[in-house]
């Protein structure tokens, strides 16, 4: 089972993530939707009319915050400039300033 969201997550030897619980249940109602608890939607960063990737892994759904592809993860922005790193990781030159300054910060380095 893969895990898309940071919310009690565990990585396994095999490089997959353990689901855990969040003990929340709730009903389908008669229009098929289910409502998102406040909670999940903080942690999550989840607004009003943001778009949500729906995915089905065997049997089960799984909802995740969608993102354009080349959206930069710090800023959220798109543009021409934003590149690629390590895998998926989409920096804008403003995100990766962020990121470089907070490096800087935290690890008491110049990068």
């Amino acid at each position: 089972m893969k895990e898309y969201t940071n919310i009690g997550t565990k990585l396994l030897r095999n490089g997959e993530f353990k689901m855990k619980s969040t003990g929340i249940v709730r009903k389908v109602d008669e229009l098929g939707r289910v409502v998102i608890p406040v909670e999940l939607r903080k942690v999550l960063a989840l607004k009003e009319k943001d778009p949500v990737e729906i995915f089905v892994d065997g049997n089960q759904i799984i909802l995740k915050k969608y993102t354009h592809y080349d959206e930069c993860v710090i800023t959220g922005e798109i543009t021409p400039q934003n590149k690629e790193y390590a895998k998926g990781l989409v920096l804008s030159p403003k995100g990766a300033e962020i990121l470089k300054n907070e490096i800087e910060f935290k690890f008491n380095i110049k990068a």
